[in-house]
């Protein structure tokens, strides 16, 4: 359901307390156990670092504190190794607990599944981990993550305004209890290199006001500028998410419908909407206006998007995020002093310009503490430092993303990043993912039906396909065709 914003940076998203102190004996165990778990649920395994994350690596009084989050392959030098590490050299309980980062390096679609395990046992699950807040309501409902409310209460941040009230949606379940503290939400976009419009006598100012004006500058591309890559869009099942949500869902809600009927709560599996957002796929690689298939049907084509083709000038239009930008600080992978003036970063327009013209998705990630961990009490006075203004704002510049703070609103360092209100206002125009506890296993049928149209398959056969998959999935019941 579509929300409305108010200015920057207005955001709406989607969506016993005893401690547990554990004994030497029992931390070393631990320890051993998330180092073999990082090994058995990662892509790459991502030792947990010595010192500060040995558990139990001190006196018989230290508590552990495991943090999980997906590493896409820069350990420690990924944005949230080095925000929790720093915030826990600040943490006035630093004394008294042990630091054991542990993350799961995998591609997007790879670490739902895997943190997804990793919870089910007290073995291998951690005390704080990040969760997308699409997935948060599965995670619920199979009794993966802690109520937070009874902490919530007592967080004066929480309960005075300092957190935008919109944001709690996301993170609250069924149940009408939270589940996470939500540190950042986003918008996507069409981002494009000025310069090479400029080579190809498009404007600097780009404004398409429909699919067709993306797909004529495409080809006013391919014919001035041809030994680069009009456009570039997550195409498959090994970006998971991403195809789900920032290709396939920003164009479905471009034609006015959207995945589930509003009225009866089914899911729609056969629709001229369907085909004309698989249509447009389909013309992209068929015209060769997107990338080889090499490059997009692998775990890390966003990473080779964001931080290769796009500062390389290799690639002139991508459809992605805000949150790309952090790639390109000084601190980031990419580091590109000048993509501020190259990018430009236009409102991705309807089919046909319906509506108020432009369509965004919005989500976000938010920490959460999982049903299992044995040490909830100080896991969430972690949360509490993590989320600290002067801390947390140097995170969020890194991940580029918009905040979900009300009272960063006019930090200087946060308002001056290039980008940001215009990211910001997009959410005027925001949907939200459906909440409910399906969408994870439907997005699962999107990404295939997507990568069979990029890859060949016709989009009318593609749909029928995805009709059975969801049907599959979801019963007879609980779809419209």
């Amino acid at each position: 359901m579509k929300k409305s914003l108010i200015l920057l940076p207005v955001i709406i998203i989607m969506a016993s307390l005893t401690a547990c102190q554990r004994t030497k004996e029992e931390a070393d165990a631990d320890s051993k156990t998330n180092d073999a778990h990082a090994i058995e649920y990662t892509a790459e395994a991502v030792a947990p670092q010595s010192g500060d994350a040995a558990k139990g690596a001190s006196t018989e009084e230290k508590s552990v504190i495991t943090v999980t989050f997906r590493d896409d392959g820069q350990g420690e030098n990924g944005i949230l190794w080095k925000w929790v590490q720093e915030a826990y050299d600040s943490f006035d309980k630093k004394d008294s607990c042990e630091l054991n980062i542990s993350p799961i390096t995998a591609s997007e679609g790879d670490y739902f599944a895997r943190i997804a395990l990793a919870l089910q046992s007290e073995k291998t699950v951690p005390d704080l981990v990040a969760e997308d807040t699409y997935q948060l309501v599965t995670d619920v409902e199979s009794g993966y993550l802690t109520a937070l409310d009874d902490y919530l209460a007592e967080y004066a941040d929480w309960t005075d305004g300092s957190y935008y009230e919109a944001l709690k949606e996301g993170v609250t379940a069924a149940d009408d209890r939270v589940y996470g503290v939500p540190y950042n939400t986003d918008t996507r976009g069409l981002w494009y290199n000025k310069e090479i419009f400029q080579q190809a006598g498009l404007p600097e100012i780009w404004e398409p006001k429909s699919w067709d004006d993306i797909l004529s500058a495409c080809q006013i591309i391919k014919e001035e500028v041809p030994d680069v890559v009009p456009f570039w869009c997550n195409s498959a099942v090994a970006t998971g998410e991403a195809t789900s949500m920032q290709t396939y869902e920003m164009l479905l809600y471009g034609t006015g419908e959207r995945l589930l009927e509003e009225a009866t709560g089914k899911w729609i599996i056969s629709s001229q909407g369907i085909l004309d957002s698989l249509t447009f796929l389909e013309k992209i690689y068929k015209n060769d206006f997107g990338p080889p298939l090499s490059k997009v049907l692998n775990g890390q084509a966003s990473n080779t998007s964001a931080r290769e083709y796009l500062p390389q000038g290799k690639l002139v239009i991508s459809l992605d995020g805000i949150w790309i930008t952090g790639n390109y600080l000084k601190t980031g992978p990419a580091t590109w002093p000048e993509y501020s003036k190259v990018l430009g970063f236009a409102p991705m327009p309807t089919q046909h310009g319906d509506g108020t013209g432009i369509i965004t998705l919005a989500g976000g990630w938010a920490w959460s503490i999982p049903a299992k961990s044995d040490n909830k009490d100080l896991t969430m006075e972690f949360i509490k430092h993590l989320m600290e203004p002067d801390i947390y704002v140097d995170a969020l510049i890194a991940m580029g993303s918009i905040g979900t703070r009300a009272d960063i609103a006019d930090n200087k360092k946060y308002v001056s990043m290039p980008f940001i209100q215009t990211a910001t206002e997009y959410l005027e125009a925001a949907y939200f993912r459906p909440k409910d506890s399906k969408y994870p296993a439907v997005s699962s049928h999107i990404q295939a039906m997507v990568e069979a149209v990029v890859s060949g398959t016709s989009p009318a056969d593609a749909m029928a396909t995805y009709g059975v998959d969801v049907t599959r999935t979801v019963g007879e019941d609980n779809v419209i065709r």
